[in-house]
């Protein structure tokens, strides 16, 4: 790996909102990146628990913004020094080599890294999730970029601040159209918690009911049957019926709630029409 005086810039990017039970697990592993040119920022929604205390013992900037994550990115981008900018979540944890890894991929006319998500966590519920996001692993229509040359960001204005929902892939979309997306190989471990259903189907609602911008910028994903749409997302999973039902138990838990999610984020796509 090369000296970190000619190494460029990394600015990685964590949005938070109360965030303290995940925060300093997810900024350690920022921390210990192998890549060490990286400059951390964490911009906080107005936390009232001790999300501020934690990020500013590991982060170079902390930052405030709201209302949303979107809002918070582009904010903390405009901060940014980096010749790369990443987004991770505040509960997430990055595998030691991502960031140095991103770097590598990012050649010429690439114009954004993709790079892939597992889910863990100790409840059923939680389990189920870490089967359903095990089926997304290289498959294009569903993984989304938070890897980014600073100057390709820019040029595309960043995140759609209209929208609530999908604008990581919003985001890929445009970036695509100017070159090509990579993936790499290291992982973000994604902790669910203590998850249960009823906290899942509410965030679908919730994001489901503010769609009609994102289904607006991009339309081919509004149908039954586009891409992103259940039909496909059900196709996916019974294409590895081994791996689906290897416990049936969780196997058959994942469908349940995955239905369920569908069902929630109908009603909330019509509920935001109404």
């Amino acid at each position: 790996m090369k000296n970190s005086r000619v190494m460029p810039k990394a600015s990685v990017i964590v949005p938070t909102k109360n965030s303290a039970e995940f925060l300093e697990a997810c900024l350690m592993s920022i921390r210990n990146q192998s890549y060490k040119n990286i400059e951390l920022i964490v911009v906080d929604n107005f936390s009232t628990d001790d999300t501020p205390k934690i990020a500013k013992k590991y982060a170079d900037k902390f930052l405030s913004k709201g209302p949303e994550r979107t809002a918070q990115r582009n904010y903390a981008t405009t901060k940014a020094k980096g010749e790369y900018i990443a987004f991770i979540d505040s509960d997430m944890e990055v595998g030691a080599k991502v960031i140095e890894q991103c770097v590598d991929a990012s050649v010429k006319n690439v114009t954004g890294v993709i790079i892939h998500e597992k889910s863990f966590g100790p409840t059923f519920w939680a389990k189920c999730k870490a089967l359903e996001k095990s089926f997304y692993v290289n498959v294009p229509w569903i993984e989304a970029a938070r890897f980014f040359p600073a100057p390709i960001f820019r040029k595309l204005n960043g995140y759609n601040e209209s929208l609530i929902s999908g604008e990581d892939w919003d985001l890929s979309k445009r970036a695509e159209k100017l070159g090509s997306l990579v993936s790499i190989d290291e992982f973000i471990r994604h902790n669910e918690g203590n998850i249960k259903l009823i906290s899942t189907l509410k965030k679908k609602y919730y994001y489901a009911k503010h769609a009609a911008a994102y289904l607006s910028a991009n339309p081919e994903d509004s149908r039954l049957n586009s891409k992103v749409g259940p039909l496909n997302r059900y196709k996916l999973f019974f294409s590895q019926p081994v791996k689906l039902f290897k416990n049936p138990i969780i196997g058959i838990g994942m469908l349940y709630m995955k239905t369920s999610e569908f069902a929630f984020g109908a009603i909330g796509v019509i509920s935001g029409k109404i």
